[in-house]
């Protein structure tokens, strides 16, 4: 690792707990993800309290794990990222608070990291030549928007969900036909073995001049509607075309502002982003001249690789984080 900067990223905003060592915001040295889905299924959904008290007993673990791996000692680490906002605060608090301890005891910089800005530079992580500007979409199951990317630090909102994210929709659509959580890759999967592929929900949102929104609480209540109607439906016909028009307005809104900005640079990230449906859809209505990067699925789903890769981009620009850094909510 002779002349490489390292830098160790933490995050812990949701139900993952993660660590990562990368070397010049690019190179993945180690890294190590705890998951809690066991934790959270009976519920159908992450209970924070649940989430903060997973985090706390295993973050020294998943440090120590990359630590060993990487075959570094703590001397060689140049800055410590964790994700400050936006999530769930008791959870944001596990990696921050870990990381001003690195920080303090190692006397090295501390880099508070915006968790979604992080999500958007995954891609960067696998060697992809990115040029600013870009457009990104952020898919999750806490977000979905839309930014226009001008700069490492330097991006703007055009538009989010005005209820539930995509990822939250799925969720609740998995729980209210029984299937279980988390509701995304399980509709994913019942999709794919739909025999009758029709459309029995309508399109979500129309076509907008002005606005980039999402809104997923219509086709939620459309589903429920349907199995009231119909009790007997095919669920897999039903998850089909549910997934169909959750994922269609994504894309749409994608292209919309493809073409009115001028920017042909898109990036797709978030845990959804990992969906084979999302990609297809992507693909096929992309245009020659469009750049496309996705991340792979492991580096769409929480992770400190993307804290760490971001947080050297700060480190470089010594843009670094007091002490008395707190955690937001929201972004």
């Amino acid at each position: 690792m002779c002349n490489k900067v390292l830098g160790i990223g933490l995050e812990s905003s949701c139900d993952e707990t993660a660590a990562a060592i990368v070397a010049d915001g690019r190179k993945i040295v180690s890294h190590a993800i705890f998951s809690q889905i066991k934790l959270h299924q009976e519920y159908f959904g992450v209970v924070p309290e649940i989430a903060s008290r997973a985090h706390l007993e295993v973050i020294n673990d998943c440090i120590d794990h990359c630590m060993k791996q990487a075959s570094i000692s703590f001397n060689s680490i140049s800055y410590v990222a964790a994700t400050c906002r936006p999530g769930l605060v008791g959870s944001l608090l596990i990696a921050l608070q870990s990381a001003k301890a690195i920080s303090y005891a190692l006397s090295i910089p501390l880099i508070g990291v915006h968790h979604l800005e992080a999500h958007l530079y995954a891609p960067f992580l696998e060697g992809y030549g990115i040029e600013f500007p870009f457009i990104g979409l952020l898919v999750s199951g806490g977000n979905t928007a839309l930014y226009l990317v001008h700069d490492f630090g330097k991006f703007e909102l055009l538009g989010n969900t005005t209820d539930d994210a995509v990822g939250e929709a799925f969720d609740k659509v998995a729980k209210f036909l029984s299937l279980g959580y988390p509701g995304g890759p399980i509709i994913e999967t019942l999709a794919q073995q739909a025999t009758v592929k029709k459309q029995l929900f309508p399109k979500i949102l129309a076509d907008s001049s002005e606005s980039y929104s999402f809104s997923y609480s219509g086709i939620k209540t459309a589903v429920i509607q349907y199995i009231h109607e119909h009790p007997d439906a095919d669920i897999a016909e039903i998850a089909y075309s549910f997934q169909e028009r959750a994922l269609e307005i994504l894309a749409r809104r994608l292209f919309e502002a493809s073409r009115r900005l001028k920017i042909s640079t898109l990036v797709i990230a978030g845990g959804v982003a990992s969906n084979k449906r999302l990609r297809e859809i992507i693909f096929e209505k992309k245009k020659e001249y469009h750049k496309i990067f996705i991340p792979s699925p492991i580096l769409c789903t929480d992770n400190g690789a993307m804290v760490a890769g971001i947080g050297y981009q700060y480190f470089k620009k010594g843009m670094f984080s007091p002490l008395t850094i707190d955690v937001k909510a929201r972004a």
